[in-house]
């Protein structure tokens, strides 16, 4: 009920301007800690393993950045948050409203490191032709979509999500068994999240954390009925330490149900 009621207050904005904007979102090095975070993703699409017809992303935000590599091997993306005003400004993004937040920067990016020559516009028009369903969510219910998804999802993507929205360790290892639900057997998950996290800002929201070191992530998707294919782990350099929230570092996982 605390954690519901401090999201009322969550300014998606303001989170857009803590993280994805300069110095975290500067591109001019490998070293820093977004283009860290789509070379994970990138690496790993770029396997050709993790494909099909559906790929959901679990409390995506008010943020698109960790669906370009997916775009390119999925026929439909579908977004999830527990928030209207986040799903709005998802919804806001794929019409190409004015005034929206501006992910040139990682598309172009994204591309460049995937090294295909592809013009950047033309991954933001697929990941948009793509991203065709914005569903509510609650990763502390059971069935977290209200009903099954039909047919199961081939791949589930988890960004800086259930850690954010767990009060405990283990509220946060139901969280990842509640959205593994969602997954077909032999389907890929792949979780970005905080290590060492205890807060972070977002507008006049401070949300509380749960701090996971990488033996919570391992030992709650092994209980959670995944198998780990990969793990890396991202130390926060002290020139991104900003105050918008007291990270240690990010992890990267790679299972399969």
């Amino acid at each position: 009920a605390a954690l519901r009621e401090g999201y009322q207050h969550f300014d998606p904005r303001a989170y857009l301007q803590n993280n994805y904007l300069p110095p975290r979102a500067d591109f001019s090095s490998e070293e820093f800690v977004v283009p860290w975070k789509l070379r994970c993703l990138a690496e790993t699409f770029a396997s050709g393993e993790i494909h099909g017809r559906t790929l959901i992303d679990v409390g995506s935000g008010p943020t698109i950045y960790q669906l370009l590599s997916a775009c390119d091997h999925f026929e439909e993306i579908v977004a999830t948050d527990y928030l209207a005003v986040n799903r709005e400004e998802l919804g806001r993004w794929v019409r190409g409203e004015p005034g929206t937040f501006d992910w040139s920067p990682f598309i172009q990016h994204v591309c460049k490191i995937e090294g295909r020559g592809e013009p950047w516009q033309e991954k933001e028009r697929r990941l948009r032709d793509r991203l065709r369903r914005i569903l509510p969510i609650d990763v502390h219910r059971p069935d977290p979509l209200g009903a099954p998804l039909r047919p199961p999802a081939d791949a589930l993507l988890s960004a800086f999500c259930l850690e954010a929205v767990s009060p405990d360790r283990a509220a946060f290892a139901r969280a990842l068994a509640h959205v593994g639900s969602l997954l077909r057997p032999g389907g890929h998950a792949l979780l970005l999240g905080a290590l060492g996290e205890s807060f972070y800002l977002a507008g006049a929201a401070r949300l509380p954390v749960v701090p996971l070191a990488e033996d919570d992530v391992r030992t709650a998707l092994t209980g959670a009925g995944f198998a780990l294919r990969d793990f890396r782990s991202y130390a926060m350099p002290p020139a991104l330490r900003t105050g918008v929230d007291d990270v240690d570092g990010v992890f990267f996982a790679h299972a399969q149900k």
